[in-house]
């Protein structure tokens, strides 16, 4: 299908040219038109009509499954607010792992319906499987896990890096901002090549990644290029970034960002953070709080 937004009706005002790509309803002053954040170039009268259009929508659009949840399909762009299973490696926002578990599915994935492994042994197994199947998150999981000296493996960086740069040629945004970042640091490397780090960055940014947009902000700003900074830390922070709104509002501070770009921010940052809610969600923090991690106990 294609992603151009739906036309509106020849009658339809100067003023109301956009119409909701779900329902066809048209933009007013008493009906607001919001974007999709992956793309920006379809628009929705409200959460439920995107989520009900996301099939439709999800083929076209640029925004990786990886960065939704795989039962609500709502938006997850950071880690800490969802979770991978090793069983099938899709990524689960809290709010479903606290439905499932009240459903009583507990200790099992909510999305598959395996049950968690008992042991090290089964997990990488577990892992494994996905990454006979070429599964770029599990590729990047082993990575890290070798990192780390988890699960039972000897730490080996050496192998966490060729796991990582393999993940990331798959399409794994995560992988791609670990590569990134040990770039640019030059922890594993020896020697900082930021220029690899970059790219690295780029590549994620282009498909989507939060962080890696934020990270070229950094980069930008680092370089006294104040301008385009805030080009990337606008992007970030209408994807729900508050750490991108704080970088523009230093910036306002500073003399480098307008009001205006300000306001634009914020505004970006306060609806991507409304429509990454639900109930469930809601529910989740308000039990869990900081604590969010709590819930991969329960399934």
């Amino acid at each position: 299908m294609s992603c151009v937004p739906v036309p509106a009706p020849a009658t339809t005002p100067a003023n109301t040219e956009e119409v909701c790509a779900n329902c066809g309803r048209e933009g007013s002053d008493a009906v607001t038109l919001k974007n999709c954040n992956a793309c920006f170039l379809v628009k929705y009268c409200g959460v439920d009509c995107q989520k009900i259009h996301r099939k439709k929508h999800k083929g076209a659009c640029k925004k990786p499954e990886a960065h939704s949840c795989a039962i609500c399909l709502l938006a997850i762009p950071f880690p800490e607010h969802g979770t991978r299973h090793p069983c099938c490696m899709k990524a689960v926002c809290h709010g479903c792992s606290l439905a499932a578990h009240k459903r009583g599915l507990r200790r099992t994935c909510p999305f598959c319906r395996s049950p968690p492994p008992q042991n090290d042994d089964e997990f990488l197994v577990m892992i494994q499987k996905r990454v006979a199947a070429r599964d770029p998150e599990a590729i990047c999981q082993l990575g890290d896990e070798y990192f780390n000296g988890f699960s039972g493996l000897e730490k080996d960086l050496h192998r966490a890096h060729e796991l990582w740069s393999e993940a990331a040629e798959l399409g794994s945004t995560t992988a791609l901002y670990k590569v990134g970042m040990e770039y640019c640091i030059g922890s594993y490397y020896g020697s900082n090549d930021k220029a690899k780090g970059i790219h690295c960055f780029e590549s994620a940014a282009i498909q989507g990644d939060v962080r890696c947009r934020h990270c070229l902000g950094g980069v930008e700003l680092e370089k006294g290029n104040y301008d385009r900074a805030v080009r990337h830390f606008l992007i970030s922070a209408k994807m729900g970034l508050e750490r991108s709104l704080d970088a523009i509002k230093d910036l306002l501070f500073m003399g480098f960002a307008t009001k205006a770009q300000y306001a634009e921010a914020l505004s970006g940052c306060q609806d991507a953070v409304e429509e990454m809610k639900s109930p469930d969600r809601d529910e989740a923090f308000a039990a869990f709080g900081a604590e969010l991690d709590a819930l991969n106990d329960f399934t």
